[in-house]
């Protein structure tokens, strides 16, 4: 049965931010808890990625090259695009504590989308939400 804990840190990902507590719950359901020693990579830059993590408890680094771009905690997600498209990771990720971690498979992401259909148009929304707001960063409208 998914805690409530996870229920929050789904609700954190956008990709999920218009889904309902029962739709969070199938998604929790469909996701594993997953301990990690510090200095655990969780994603390597430009390997596939083929399934999404939830921070649960811990801290991770983030790096680009070996740039640094960023620290993430409880409650911060990486990987959520490859559930979309497998597509090649564009940072290396690694646990800078223990942590514990939710990891979502684009296999079991796939099944809940033929089990929930209306999953699907909500994910489609989000990231159209995206598109525009990445757009208006780029090309700002008068």
């Amino acid at each position: 049965m998914p805690s409530s804990d996870y229920l929050d840190h789904l609700t954190q990902i956008r990709l999920f931010s218009s889904c309902n507590s029962k739709e969070l719950a199938k998604i929790a359901k469909a996701s594993d808890e997953l301990s990690l020693a510090s200095g655990k990579v969780l994603m390597t830059q430009g390997q596939p990625g083929r399934e999404a993590f939830v921070i649960v408890d811990g801290r991770a680094t983030v790096k680009v090259g070996d740039v640094e771009v960023a620290e993430l905690g409880p409650g911060d997600h990486v990987g959520e695009l490859a559930l979309l498209d497998g597509g090649t990771r564009t940072a290396t990720v690694t646990a800078a504590t223990d942590m514990t971690v939710l990891v979502i498979s684009q296999r079991s992401f796939f099944g809940l989308i033929d089990e929930v259909p209306g999953l699907a148009r909500k994910i489609m929304a989000s990231l159209a939400g995206m598109v525009r707001e990445l757009d208006s960063q780029l090309a700002p409208h008068a």
